[in-house]
């Protein structure tokens, strides 16, 4: 019976791993709609939260001013960056032939002759490759908006009847109650965790953006938009958002402090919004193993990318909570915390 078990739930896994793997171009979009409905969630809280709103204005109005605003900054945010890609863009050449002066640079600056491995280096790679990559990565990202847009405004008109829904599913009291506890311990985690990583990932990106235009970096604007992107993702995302613009920098100008500023800058910045600031605001609200923040990574990373990288924190809370529910289950939900304490109910 137990082999059984065993058996059942390796084959649902593997099941479930296709389906993410096919279906990612429709469920990827689903999930960042959800992201998006949290955050619209948040914002009409905090407006809720003022006496005369709260008692004069409904909560679909609410809803449709945190979605106007959200998509309002969207789509300004995706205009802009087109025009800083399309500037990147066309510069490419200038940047690729700056490689050569780098080489030279770096051979003069540590007395090492790295001019031949560098050359084979890039004979089989280019960094105009590399840029291209990622402009394609947020032009597919880009290109889902309208799907997204699609499945935000169905979960908001959703929304009011989520609750008459599962009363009709379940007959009992005792069902309800557990279900509508999970959705609540969800909504409130996952809300808390979405909105406050936003608001540190635009500080971050705010800060990096004013640095990069004082370096006189091209295209500022993407670069930040990059930082704020890449801190969503815990661990490498930092280090990442710091090591392709000071890349980038010593591309641009064909030297090596400029790159140099930027990574002690931009890295400064990092250093203290997220060992500072970041760890005050979150505070322990989300207890997950480092090892399985890892895991996640690479396993979501391999599936879906960077998106997969951005949601895997999200996915995995969502992952303990529901798993706690469930006596059958609460073991995995503590291997998957980082001090073996559950996420207290509310």
């Amino acid at each position: 019976m137990k082999a059984s078990r065993i058996t059942n739930g390796l084959l649902i896994s593997f099941a479930l791993v296709i389906i993410f793997i096919y279906g990612k171009n429709l469920i990827i979009p689903f999930v960042v709609a959800l992201i998006f409905w949290f955050l619209i969630k948040e914002i009409r809280d905090v407006l809720n939260k003022i006496k005369f709103i709260d008692e004069k204005i409904p909560n679909t109005v609410l809803n449709i001013v945190g979605f106007a605003v959200i998509f309002f900054i969207i789509g300004s945010v995706v205009k802009i960056l087109t025009v800083n890609i399309q500037q990147l863009s066309s510069e490419l050449p200038v940047y690729q032939n700056n490689i050569a002066k780098i080489t030279m640079a770096i051979n003069t600056t540590f007395n090492i002759d790295l001019m031949s491995s560098v050359k084979e280096f890039l004979g089989e790679y280019e960094y105009t490759k590399l840029l291209s990559v990622l402009f394609s990565s947020l032009k597919d990202l880009f290109g889902d908006a309208f799907l997204i847009i699609i499945y935000t405004l169905f979960l908001l008109l959703e929304e009011p009847f989520f609750s008459k829904k599962i009363n009709a599913i379940y007959a009992k009291k005792n069902d309800q109650d557990d279900v509508n506890t999970v959705l609540k311990q969800l909504d409130k985690s996952i809300g808390r965790y979405i909105s406050l990583k936003t608001l540190i990932s635009l500080l971050t990106g705010f800060l990096s953006y004013f640095a990069l235009l004082f370096i006189g970096l091209d295209a500022p604007l993407f670069w930040a938009f990059l930082i704020f992107l890449m801190n969503y993702i815990p661990a490498v995302g930092s280090l990442i958002a710091t090591a392709f613009p000071a890349m980038f920098a010593m591309l641009q100008f064909g030297e090596l402090m400029p790159g140099v500023w930027v990574l002690i800058i931009v890295g400064a910045i990092q250093l203290i919004v997220g060992n500072y600031i970041d760890p005050k605001l979150t505070g322990s609200s989300l207890n997950v193993s480092p090892l399985v923040v890892l895991i996640g990574l690479a396993f979501w990373g391999a599936i879906w990318g960077i998106i997969g990288m951005i949601l895997s924190v999200p996915i995995t809370v969502i992952m303990i909570i529901i798993l706690s529910e469930f006596p059958q289950t609460q073991g995995i939900a503590v291997l998957l915390t980082k001090d073996g304490k559950i996420l207290k109910k509310i």
